[in-house]
């Protein structure tokens, strides 16, 4: 991903996260703070989808909508924030070579673990990949996934495997 595919990762984000609102700040930020983890799905002239993924500390998934500042020094997990793709793109297994793919990248940075919030529905995907949903009797964890909405799952993955 690059400053000039932001409008575009946006607008996706924009139609399909329909009631997960994010600003553009958000991913701008993203990008600028880690620009190794945020990557975008081409589909001939068009962008279809995007990845967004950075260190972070497990167990303290941001807000949705928050900015970081900075990322974190005692990062604990390689964070997916957000994988969205396009209907059209969908059934291309795209989203699981991408998944693969920024695990592999994880795990070369030297993270013993991924995590993530499932949110609308996502989770059976996520399950598929190895991720784990944790922390569904934990008021705390309730808390923080409060901004995702009813739905949201935190999930780990293990990548002492991957």
């Amino acid at each position: 991903m690059s400053d000039a595919d932001l409008a575009a990762a946006t607008g996706i984000a924009n139609r399909v996260h329909v009631n997960h609102p994010e600003d553009a700040a958000v991913f701008a930020e993203r990008l600028k703070l880690y620009p190794a983890g945020c990557w975008v799905l081409g589909q001939g002239d068009n962008i279809a989808g995007y990845i967004v993924s950075h260190p972070w500390r497990l167990g303290e998934p941001p807000a949705l909508n928050s900015l970081l500042r900075q990322l974190p020094a005692d990062a604990s997990t390689y964070y997916i924030h957000d994988l969205t793709l396009l209907p059209a793109a969908r059934g291309t297994k795209a989203a699981s070579g991408i998944v693969r793919q920024i695990l592999a990248h994880a795990v070369a940075r030297g993270f013993a673990n991924a995590s993530l919030v499932a949110v609308t529905g996502s989770a059976p995907f996520w399950q598929a990949h190895g991720f784990r949903i944790i922390g569904l009797d934990d008021a705390e964890m309730r808390r923080k996934l409060a901004s995702y909405g009813g739905d949201a799952r935190f999930m780990v993955r293990d990548l002492g495997g991957q």
